[in-house]
């Protein structure tokens, strides 16, 4: 007998090509086209930030007018779809006392003083987005924290709507490094009653965690990949909710991420320069003549290793150790290109280092989505020193474009890349274990030495662009997970 056909409501704080600070963007996204792929009907909603306005795509009210109780007032809230987007449906929570300014989550200053607020409104309107509009879906599927209050909300909403009680909750963690912490204060703001405010409810050493939330009153947990759902129940890497995680470790899964190859693929990507395939690949030399010319880097290294970085400059991703090892590469003859933006200390740091380095080393401060697929084509090898990394993208981007991954073996870079076997011939790219500059030094020394071993090197290139991180395999185990949250919600 055929499953029947699911309603998903996919509830995040961004979502390409609308909103988009990194590769949570990306998954809301693919993931939805992936489960439309399906058969399933799915709509994504999200705020209507400044950047959604800029964004091209037409935007349509809704009849509809929302009131929000926000602690002592009441705020107006608006619904807006995007009328000429058909991938989904895509829903936008409209207040432009709250998202009508520059940054989803802060600036480079630090995070927006109203953040709960803001996140506590959107929470709201989803529930409200369902009951005023009688969009009752089976699942809501909500994305770190920021969307962490919607499973509490809907636990305690579904005693006065009882349209509420046929919808599950799952709940998946992108990064457990951002949890959501505000002060108690706001416990009646987030509109839950004072029983929740409990170790086995949202506090958390004093505060209350929104990602907490999450966890707790979800009927299913998903994190991005198999190694970092392990990883987060120890001690090392649980940043103190190892507890409550291995309690709930039974509605735990680690899904990997996948690629959306329509926006990832070198045979027609609109960005690079020459488009290149699997079988012929020559288009990928004229790329890298085009990277270096786009950073201002010399010719003369088309004749040797390109690496290339697209990241959050932030110590998660390994940026300490790499600014500590720059010195040391350079010396191995090769180029670096690198594209982010992020914490303040590194910008400069990384922008200095560009300075010292003007023949070998090119950075851009900024997020570019041209120059991030520009780097993806143009590069030789992909580099990912990440302190940790719970599912991470650019290594499969890399992989389909031909790019060779260099990772620290943490999390799903450790799940999704193979360490190359000059024996067998087998393989897709280089880890190292050890969290300092010296092993990251080593890493990088031990793969660009095959770069001109002509026949390792192709072998490398052939493997790599053969592996197959597409959605479909990760939507039908988000399926999966959907119809266990259903069997798993007491009605």
């Amino acid at each position: 007998m055929a499953k029947r056909r699911l309603r998903i409501l996919i509830a995040c704080s961004e979502v390409a090509p609308f909103s988009k600070t990194g590769g949570l963007g990306d998954v809301c996204n693919a993931l939805p086209k992936a489960l439309v792929e399906l058969g399933h009907e799915v709509r994504v909603i999200s705020p209507l930030y400044r950047m959604v306005r800029q964004s091209g795509f037409g935007l349509v009210r809704a009849a509809q007018d929302i009131e929000i109780s926000q602690d002592d007032r009441i705020e107006m809230g608006h619904v807006r779809l995007a009328e000429d987007f058909t991938d989904f449906m895509a829903v936008f929570v409209e207040n432009d006392r709250y998202y009508d300014r520059d940054g989803i989550y802060g600036t480079p200053q630090g995070d927006h003083p109203d953040n709960a607020a803001r996140f506590a409104f959107f929470a709201k309107m989803v529930l409200e987005y369902c009951r005023e509009f009688d969009y009752i879906p089976d699942v809501i599927h909500c994305h770190d924290w920021p969307t962490g209050l919607i499973p509490a909300l809907l636990t305690y909403a579904s005693a006065l709507d009882s349209r509420c009680r046929h919808i599950s909750s799952v709940f998946t963690i992108h990064n457990l490094g951002y949890q959501g912490l505000f002060p108690y204060e706001n416990l009646e703001l987030f509109g839950l009653p004072p029983e929740t405010w409990q170790i086995d409810g949202v506090e958390y050493h004093g505060k209350l965690s929104l990602l907490k939330a999450g966890i707790v009153y979800s009927q299913m947990i998903t994190t991005v990949s198999r190694r970092y759902a392990k990883e987060i129940q120890s001690e090392e890497l649980g940043m103190g909710m190892d507890g409550i995680l291995r309690k709930h470790g039974d509605a735990l899964r680690g899904i990997v991420n996948g690629v959306d190859y329509d926006q990832w693929s070198p045979n027609h990507d609109p960005y690079i320069a020459s488009n290149y395939t699997r079988s012929k690949t020559v288009g990928k030399k004229r790329c890298k003549a085009d990277l270096l010319d786009e950073f201002g880097l010399p010719q003369r290294l088309t004749a040797r290793p390109l690496i290339g970085m697209v990241t959050r400059l932030a110590e998660q991703k390994g940026c300490d150790i790499l600014a500590e090892a720059i010195d040391e590469l350079v010396k191995l003859d090769l180029g670096l290109v690198v594209l982010g933006k992020g914490e303040e200390q590194y910008n400069r740091l990384f922008a200095k280092l560009a300075k010292r380095h003007p023949d070998h080393v090119g950075v851009r401060i900024a997020f570019d989505e041209a120059v991030a697929h520009k780097i993806e084509a143009g590069s030789d090898y992909f580099l990912m020193p990440s302190r940790y990394e719970p599912c991470g993208l650019n290594q499969l981007y890399s992989m389909r474009y031909g790019t060779i991954p260099i990772v620290r073996a943490t999390g799903g870079l450790d799940d999704t890349v193979r360490e190359y076997d000059p024996q067998t011939g087998r393989g897709t790219g280089f880890k190292f274990e050890e969290y300092s500059a010296q092993a990251l030094v080593e890493a990088v020394r031990r793969a660009t030495g095959f770069y001109r071993k002509r026949v390792h090197f192709r072998k490398l290139i052939d493997n790599a662009m053969a592996a197959d991180f597409s959605w479909k395999r990760s939507a039908k185990r988000y399926e999966e997970v959907y119809r266990q949250a259903l069997a798993d919600r007491h009605f």
